[in-house]
């Protein structure tokens, strides 16, 4: 059974919180960046605040309890659009673009996707481009995870409402038995990352402040930047290692970050199947591309193409979408691996987009398994992850969202192009979408400002389906979902 009114209940949270983003970023810009940018963070924070506050009396005496599962669904997907309008609302004011083109960005930021339609970035205010940057880093870890973390009158359905927005096949590993616990874990690894990060970037070479607002679209794989150069503006191969790194650790696993940091045992990394298959993927596009462009004469030398590639290499899996020096010009062969590894991402469990290299173990074994059916057509072959067989339902799960990947990118490219854009601009623009990964190729290469407001709007809307993983969307959408 749907209680709208849970959800209603429950809306009121991410709108206060958004309310209270902006009602710093006004005190930021009066303080610190000294920017006069109070009044375009002050008023809508202050409209925010008051919405949620009447929300949450009017409906405060609902029973949290009750709600179910489809609750969660409903609460997850609704928490996405809602924050992703409210939070566009000093965009509008400060960029000066439209409506739509303000939602698209700021659920770009959300969703940690990365896509953008603003150019002039290093001439705008501080406060505005750090609050960009902090969408990404609240995104991260998800909206929902962060209202889990901090209200522990949650605990009751709060796993409801983790399983409806994490990503990943397997929803179940817990940290605590508590869920508010759990949350709090990952968020206290992601900050401490984040800090790392901080530090790395300015003892790098970073300006303190390129240092705290790239460290937040680098941990939660955004990739938004204060430059329209993104990374290539520092000019710095250590900058583009450091920023591999932190990529990285952003797109493993946090519960493992977690038992790993717990027990100081970083084997652990190694042990864990698909981290390790992560790292070995990385490894073999880097050098695979990294040769081609070296014989393509793309860049003078081997170290060049060898960072370069390792870079984008890592930014497309983990869905990060850095880009340096140029690479929406290199070979046709290379963009195609770019945006196929796109597809991979990164582990479950992380704030990477794309298909989750657990799935792409499943599929590999799946499929591996179906030959020797066909080889050996009496023969038994269990499928097993982590030495332990896979049950039969995520097996038909994993099948179904590469199903639904594959459709949904077929489907809504199609429907871009009817917008005007061409197919290699549309493929692209899908794919980083989807994938919440970012960069566009084709005409969207400098950004999404090319883009008609119906074409927006469906990249907007596929950006959240990635975010969310498909099944809790369509699960909406479902005339059985509404059925008591």
């Amino acid at each position: 059974m749907v209680h709208l009114n849970i959800t209603l209940r429950l809306l009121a949270l991410p709108i206060v919180w958004v309310g209270i983003v902006q009602l710093v970023f006004a005190a930021l810009s009066e303080w610190l960046f000294l920017d006069h940018m109070v009044v375009s963070f002050l008023i809508p924070s202050l409209s925010m605040l008051s919405v949620g506050a009447i929300l949450y009396f009017k409906y405060r005496t609902i029973d949290l309890s009750k709600a179910s599962y489809r609750d969660a669904l409903i609460y997850a997907t609704a928490t996405w659009i809602v924050s992703g309008i409210l939070a566009a609302i000093p965009i509008e004011i400060i960029a000066g673009v439209s409506f739509t083109d303000a939602v698209f960005e700021s659920i770009s930021a959300l969703t940690t996707t990365g896509a953008t339609v603003l150019s002039g970035l290093d001439s705008m205010p501080k406060t505005f481009l750090m609050y960009r940057q902090f969408l990404q880093w609240m995104g991260g870890l998800g909206i929902v995870i962060f209202v889990v973390a901090v209200l522990p009158m949650l605990n009751v359905g709060g796993m409801k409402l983790l399983k409806a927005e994490t990503p990943g096949p397997v929803k179940d590993d817990k940290l605590s038995p508590r869920v508010s616990s759990t949350a709090h874990y990952l968020w206290g690894v992601y900050i401490f990352i984040t800090l790392a990060c901080i530090m790395a970037y300015y003892i790098g070479g970073m300006s303190l402040f390129d240092a705290v607002a790239h460290s937040f679209t680098t941990v939660s794989t955004g990739g938004f930047s204060t430059h329209d150069a993104s990374m290539g503006y520092f000019n710095s191969h250590t900058l583009l290692w450091i920023s591999n790194l932190f990529m990285v650790l952003g797109a493993i696993n946090f519960g493992l970050h977690f038992r790993v940091f717990r027990h100081r045992d970083y084997s652990g990394y190694f042990r864990d199947e698909e981290t390790r298959v992560f790292l070995i993927i990385i490894l073999v596009l880097s050098v695979l591309v990294a040769g081609y462009l070296f014989f393509e004469d793309t860049y003078t030398n081997l170290f060049e193409s060898m960072s370069y590639s390792t870079f984008h290499i890592i930014s497309f899996i983990t869905s990060t979408g850095y880009g340096a020096s140029g690479f929406t010009e290199w070979p046709a062969a290379a963009t195609c691996v770019l945006i196929m590894t796109g597809y991979l991402g990164g582990c479950a469990g992380s704030t990477a987009g794309g298909n989750k290299i657990i799935r792409n173990i499943l599929t590999v074994k799946i499929f591996n398994r179906s030959l020797k059916q066909i080889i050996h057509p009496h023969g038994k072959f269990a499928i097993k992850y982590q030495r332990s067989p896979v049950q039969t339902e995520v097996r038909s799960a994993v099948m179904a969202f590469m199903s639904f990947s594959a459709i949904s990118t077929i489907i809504i490219t199609l429907m871009l192009m009817t917008t005007g854009l061409d197919f290699w601009s549309s493929l692209s623009a899908v794919a980083a979408c989807v994938n919440v990964l970012g960069p566009g190729f084709g005409q969207l290469g400098t950004n999404f400002a090319p883009v008609t407001d119906a074409g927006t709007w469906l990249l907007s809307g596929a950006m959240i389906l990635g975010r969310l993983e498909y099944f809790t969307v369509f699960a909406i959408f479902s005339p059985m979902f509404w059925k008591d």
